[in-house]
């Protein structure tokens, strides 16, 4: 259900694109918005996995460094059939994880000192099933392909607005006077639109995720003991986390409720366990 979402906010993006592209900028601003918006995040996308644990200062760890997080990383890398990931701690006494690295074959597995020192064993394994979750189902892929047609869109919504501010939209085809006002509109109403279903797919994502970590453990319940603990840890200790890499940790660094929960990358954690217990006794495998 999660991917035939993400498929249909996917589609709706693209729509989009084409809707407020051939309005304002034609197909040929359309096309060069897109490859502007394609050329930054695919060097996002393939550099992801250095850029972020410089920035958090991760440091990967061997075996003998850190035997109990890599012997779980193993077993569910095994389980999985995925490739062993690298595994890095990160020195920061928040509760947080996440995973990159552009497909399974270059994946990095990164959790904090804090999260690595306050969970039991099988609620580390319900975080690291649900990282390894997301790097079986590419979704730094998916985030990647949903921020470049949303950049796209947001570069043409600038665009239309500078026009509009400097006269390029002051007459219509026909040589009558244009309506600025309705050009800075839909130009805003565009912009807006497009980060909204972009952080949606990743809620999807998130919730796509979590049901992987449990049919990987063929149980649900580890990871909701080990969301619980997040979320507290998270009011309590928070994480200082740059704004464009909070979509890639497992509980949102940064906090905030009513209206902003619609511009979030995750699901509010009370709905997360909800439905993590929901596949309580149901056949995983």
């Amino acid at each position: 259900m999660n991917n035939f979402k993400t498929g249909m906010l996917l589609i709706l993006l693209t729509i989009l694109l084409v809707g407020i592209g051939s309005a304002f900028g034609g197909q040929q601003g359309a096309l060069l918005a897109f490859v502007l918006a394609a050329v930054m995040n695919l060097g996002a996308y393939w550099f992801s996995d250095k850029i972020v644990l410089r920035m958090y200062r991760a440091k990967e760890v061997s075996e003998a460094e850190a035997p109990k997080l890599y012997s779980v990383v193993a077993d569910l890398a095994q389980r999985a059939r995925i490739p062993m990931p690298r595994v890095c701690l990160i020195p920061s006494p928040a509760l947080n994880a996440f995973a990159t690295g552009r497909n399974p074959k270059h994946a990095v597995v990164a959790v904090t000192q804090g999260l690595f020192s306050a969970l039991n064993r099988s609620e580390l394994a319900g975080v690291l099933a649900h990282e390894l979750s997301h790097v079986r189902h590419r979704d730094i892929l998916i985030g990647s392909i949903a921020a470049t047609i949303a950049g796209a869109i947001a570069f043409l919504a600038r665009m239309a607005q500078w026009s509009a501010l400097f006269g390029g939209f002051s007459r219509d085809s026909g040589g009558r006077g244009g309506n600025i006002v309705v050009v800075m509109l839909v130009a805003i109403v565009g912009g807006i639109a497009a980060m909204l279903v972009q952080m949606a797919i990743s809620r999807s994502r998130e919730f796509e995720a979590d049901a992987g970590a449990a049919r990987l453990l063929g149980d649900p319940t580890p990871l909701v003991s080990a969301l619980r603990k997040l979320e507290a840890g998270a009011e309590r200790v928070p994480l200082e986390a740059n704004p464009a890499t909070a979509h890639m940790f497992i509980v949102n660094p940064l906090r905030g409720g009513g209206v902003m929960r619609l511009f979030t990358t995750h699901p509010p954690i009370e709905e997360r366990i909800r439905r993590l217990q929901s596949m309580v006794g149901l056949s995983l495998s």
